[in-house]
């Protein structure tokens, strides 16, 4: 009385989700996003259904094809499975879930092994933009043992670098999608800018914050949650999205000064509660964004210079790195390089069931 469908949970970096082939899920997006909502076990606040985890960077899907694109070896299609709504957000990009996607798409068959490094080039759907990740393969196989450590991710494992080769106006397909590097709203100084993930950025002591709460005190503030979402829903009007009050894009950050050795100073939300860490695509817009002349990022970073070469990001649970070669002033759009080092790891592999009444079947 259950349909089983082929399923490998992997953790990308510092999300966990299932993977599938596209060719394994139903065709028609409503069957399809039934089955991913059955998959998780939403909408229920714990998920006690389903394999989700119960919070946003746990309930997570990536969707993997071979790809038509000449400049491209895998599609990859990811979903937002909402915990307490009925619904499934493919507007966003999970750049965390994407550092699985090369492993998966060598394992799979659906990327030859080289030995030594095998290099994938990665399609995002969502986003229409390309991805390069560089998987370790010795001897011609994925290896997921390795020494590389990444803050909020216990032990170590083998490396991914991933790097994004075409992420300005990744939704809007505007470098600044108000026009401006700030905008006023609510009374509150804001920049929007979207490089990877549209982002809109405030100073945490706009708000009364410091800007190094941890996660579980600032989502305790149902006050400020509130008035940041007011602000995102305005943004997300100005920034040319339309009503955002269903979509988790744009993504929020209080940013504040460093205090660690980093550039800056970051808790971004999801949108409705904090990250415990970072995301890879807020990594990639807000180090961007410090290269940005007139931007709250770019006043914020203590750099007299756009910053180049290995930037660090402060966050709740330590700091994130990422390689940075850009150039956005005087009118330029250059973003030669924005490349990350994260973990990944193949977690489970069989068979997921869903009630056949929510799909039969091919």
């Amino acid at each position: 009385m259950q349909t089983k469908i082929p399923c490998v949970i992997m953790r990308g970096g510092t999300s966990r989700g299932p993977f599938f082939h596209l060719s394994d899920l139903p065709g028609d997006v409503a069957t399809r996003d039934a089955v991913l909502l059955a998959v998780m076990g939403s909408p229920h606040e714990i998920q006690v259904d389903g394999i989700g985890g119960s919070h946003s960077v746990t309930s997570k899907v990536a969707i993997i094809s071979k790809s038509s694109r000449a400049d491209a070896d895998v599609d990859y299609l990811f979903a937002q499975v909402e915990i307490n709504e009925k619904r499934v957000d493919t507007k966003p990009n999970c750049g965390n879930m994407l550092v699985a996607v090369g492993p998966f798409a060598i394992d799979s068959g659906l990327v030859p092994a080289k030995n030594g490094e095998t290099p994938v080039r990665i399609f995002n759907v969502n986003t229409q933009s390309l991805v390069e990740a560089i998987v370790k393969t010795p001897q011609g196989q994925v290896t997921y043992e390795g020494s590389a450590a990444i803050d909020s991710v216990p032990g170590t494992a083998a490396p991914v670098g991933i790097n994004f080769k075409s992420a300005i106006g990744a939704v809007t397909q505007k470098l600044l999608p108000t026009g401006k590097a700030r905008d006023v709203i609510d009374g509150i100084e804001v920049s929007c800018v979207d490089i990877a993930m549209p982002l809109v950025m405030m100073r945490a002591a706009d708000f009364g914050k410091s800007g190094y709460e941890t996660p579980t005190e600032l989502d305790a503030d149902r006050a400020l949650l509130q008035r940041m979402e007011s602000i995102r829903r305005k943004a997300g009007v100005l920034m040319g999205m339309g009503d955002v009050s269903k979509n988790v894009v744009p993504k929020m950050a209080l940013l504040a000064k460093p205090r660690g050795g980093g550039i800056i100073t970051s808790r971004y939300f999801v949108p409705q509660t904090c990250h415990k860490s970072h995301p890879v695509t807020g990594t990639v817009c807000i180090a961007a964004a410090c290269a940005i002349p007139g931007t709250l990022a770019a006043q914020i970073a203590p750099l007299a210079h756009a910053p180049q070469g290995i930037v660090e990001i402060e966050h709740p649970s330590g700091k994130i790195a990422i390689d940075l070669d850009a150039d956005f002033s005087n009118g330029q759009l250059a973003l030669r390089r924005a490349a990350l080092i994260r973990t990944a790891r193949r977690i489970f592999e069989g068979f997921v069931n869903v009630p056949r009444a929510v799909w039969a079947g091919p």
